[in-house]
């Protein structure tokens, strides 16, 4: 029988309260999907904080290697991803077998990971890294090692520019960021003069170069709260701009690229958040033999980031 979305938000407050359930929600995520959400946020704080509730179940609003990190950090709470085939491109490019080989042609070299990233890559890295923190874990790591970066080019790119330290990238990519390009972001600025560019640093170097900030989604929603600016444009997926509006009804955000549009993070509908909480399908969890590698360097870097904030 056909539900009205209404009625589909009854029933899914119905069941998350019977199966003791928190929702998570990317922020590229759909506006309907963020809004009936427990919390909405970048994927590692997601993972962070359902781990601190005392939920049973876990539902991932987002992409597969998001709730791998989530069952990673609560190995004892169910984690349920709505669509299975919910997948991240620049993850899948990276291969814990490449990666393998590569760090035997650098015997020494660390391996850091950035989050967006299969728990088997994870599993053969030394420390992980998020769009936030990058620059921090990068300073962080010994002068005399060499740095292996995977996945992101763009984002390992950017950590070298920013720290001076030289590393060797995997040539993988988010094919979203990709497409914002620097003509788009100039014809933006010539659009809106007094508007700040904050752009996510999985983008390419030319277009970061015109950018005010490179941010991660966190901290854009940051910078947009506290600036005092009354205009921005947003260079990232453009699902963002769905609390950028909602938490600044004052202020307008403009989208650098409409074609900014990652297709995995639409997969998931008001419908398949109660179809999973019905089925309790489909279960994420890492292999056992993967599991305690793939926790390891998500370890270390909050262990890192710990005492970088005393």
């Amino acid at each position: 029988m056909f539900q009205t979305d209404k009625e589909i938000i009854v029933r899914i407050n119905e069941l998350r309260a019977e199966r003791n359930a928190v929702i998570l929600a990317h922020n590229y995520e759909l506006g309907e999907v963020q809004d009936i959400a427990d919390f909405a946020g970048d994927s590692l704080e997601l993972s962070q904080k359902a781990a601190e509730t005392d939920a049973d179940v876990i539902v991932f609003c987002g992409v597969k290697f998001m709730a791998e990190t989530a069952n990673l950090l609560s190995p004892d709470k169910t984690v349920l991803l709505p669509v299975a085939e919910a997948g991240c491109d620049m993850a899948d490019m990276a291969d814990a077998e490449g990666l393998r080989k590569l760090k035997a042609e650098h015997p020494g070299a660390i391996v850091a990971c950035y989050v967006n990233s299969t728990a088997e890559v994870k599993a053969e890295s030394d420390i992980c890294v998020t769009s936030s923190n990058a620059l921090a874990m990068i300073n962080s790591l010994p002068e005399d090692r060499e740095i292996i970066f995977v996945p992101d080019m763009n984002l390992g790119r950017y950590c070298m520019e920013q720290t001076g330290r030289k590393m060797i990238l995997w040539e993988g990519f988010c094919p979203v960021h990709v497409r914002i390009t620097a003509d788009q972001i100039k014809r933006r600025k010539a659009e809106y003069p007094n508007a700040q560019v904050l752009m996510h640093p999985e983008s390419s170097k030319e277009s970061i170069d015109l950018a005010d900030y490179a941010l991660s989604t966190g901290g854009i929603l940051k910078h947009a709260r506290e600036s005092s600016c009354k205009e921005f444009i947003i260079a990232t997926e453009i699902g963002i701009m769905h609390r950028l509006q909602q938490e600044n009804p004052d202020k307008k955000f403009i989208a650098a690229s409409e074609q900014a549009v990652c297709p995995a993070m639409k997969l998931i509908r008001l419908q398949d958040v109660l179809t999973s909480l019905e089925t309790m399908e489909t279960k994420v969890v890492v292999p056992e033999e993967i599991a305690e590698r793939a926790k390891r360097p998500i370890v270390r870097m909050l262990e890192e980031t710990a005492k970088l904030s005393k």
